[in-house]
């Protein structure tokens, strides 16, 4: 059976972001997953049912540690002369694609779930361009997990348009439909998790989920609310996700609010996000940058409008007023009134519920996107 070798970054990638992908993939390949070590790398170990290896890669730029992963990765593939080497986050994609040219392996695929340089500037914008064109010269094939970042990657003259691939609709692991259904979570559980929060009746709770770093609109979603929260007595602010202070941190004033605002309620990285989810009546995401949002699936697959920045990814799952609203990027204005429709026009927002889980299930089953993906494996020689 040929070899299939998947790298990411932190282990936390490999567990969560291609969550189930590797154990299908086993039945057509010789599956090996390679990240940092932790917890989260022996569990997919035994939920994927795949061997794992251990290279420790930073998620900044540490040319010595760089090199030594490198080589590392080299020895890997020239023991395990894999038939594809399939990287995923940014730093594991360099060094990945750059180590598996290194070792001959034929098929070099790096899935493109984001463009963290699109946020930055001068010496260091030149230098992660310069970066991401030679990661993608070390590739045979980059697929972008969204049109609109394709569409990016083209504008950016990054790689050459023939070289990029879109699987199927976008989405890099696509979404269990049957997991996130808000039928699984008992009414007990979301009345206890209520109680636990002081979530009443009345209000009306916002979630959002994710990185809670500037990137992810946070500054902006903390003042929008704080504003909103002084004319609108009923409602809550639930900010699901740890904080990244080291790599991306948040405004002094915005700190100081989650901490003082009683109804913004901050609960940190949770395993299960669904019953957050069941307890909440949208989402807000105003994102920076997004390659294909995996919380907007979710929330959408829950029953939830989602309020989304007009980026890519985001605008090709949510539809203006049909099962959300898209709002300007870094817009604070624009977030606070998109808050504040769906607390005036109930009707609308029951309207978009309708429509947000069925778009989900026509177009980014998991199934089907793993199916797509084995098929472009397929075709390789």
């Amino acid at each position: 059976m040929q070899k299939l070798i998947r790298i990411t970054t932190v282990p936390s990638s490999l567990r969560t972001l291609l969550k189930g992908q590797s154990r299908f993939m086993s039945n057509h390949f010789e599956v090996i997953g390679v990240s940092g070590d932790g917890d989260a790398l022996a569990e997919v170990r035994q939920n994927e049912g795949i061997k794992t290896h251990v290279v420790e890669m930073t998620r900044t730029i540490t040319p010595f540690k760089d090199l030594k992963a490198t080589y590392e990765l080299y020895k890997i593939f020239k023991a395990e002369k894999p038939f594809i080497v399939h990287t995923h986050t940014p730093k594991a994609g360099t060094l990945g694609m750059l180590a598996a040219k290194l070792a001959r392996v034929p098929h070099r695929l790096h899935t493109i779930a984001g463009l963290p340089l699109l946020e930055t500037a001068g010496n260091k914008r030149t230098l992660l361009d310069a970066v991401e064109k030679f990661t993608y010269a070390c590739a045979t094939k980059i697929l972008p997990n969204s049109f609109g970042l394709k569409k990016i990657i083209i504008d950016n003259k990054y790689t050459k348009p023939k070289k990029l691939l879109v699987i199927g609709n976008g989405s890099s692991n696509g979404i269990d439909t049957m997991h996130y259904d808000t039928r699984l979570i008992s009414e007990e559980k979301k009345e206890a998790l209520k109680q636990e929060l002081g979530i009443t009746k009345k209000d009306l709770v916002y979630i959002f989920i994710g990185r809670v770093v500037k990137d992810k609109g946070i500054n902006e979603l903390v003042n929008a609310f704080n504003t909103l929260s002084k004319r609108e007595i009923n409602c809550k602010l639930i900010l699901v996700g740890p904080s990244e202070n080291h790599l991306d941190p948040l405004l002094p004033e915005t700190e100081t609010l989650i901490k003082e605002n009683r109804r913004i309620l901050a609960v940190g990285m949770q395993k299960d996000i669904r019953p957050y989810v069941a307890i909440s009546h949208v989402l807000t995401f105003p994102s920076y940058r997004e390659g294909f949002p995996n919380v907007v699936l979710q929330c959408s697959c829950m029953n939830l409008p989602c309020i989304v920045s007009n980026i890519n990814g985001c605008n090709e799952v949510i539809e203006n007023e049909v099962n959300g609203l898209i709002i300007t990027v870094k817009d604070e204005i624009s977030l606070e009134n998109a808050m504040q429709f769906m607390i005036d026009f109930p009707e609308k927002r029951e309207a978009m519920i309708r429509h947000a889980r069925c778009k989900i299930t026509k177009r980014y089953e998991q199934t089907y996107v793993w199916n797509e993906l084995l098929n472009y494996y397929k075709s390789l020689n």
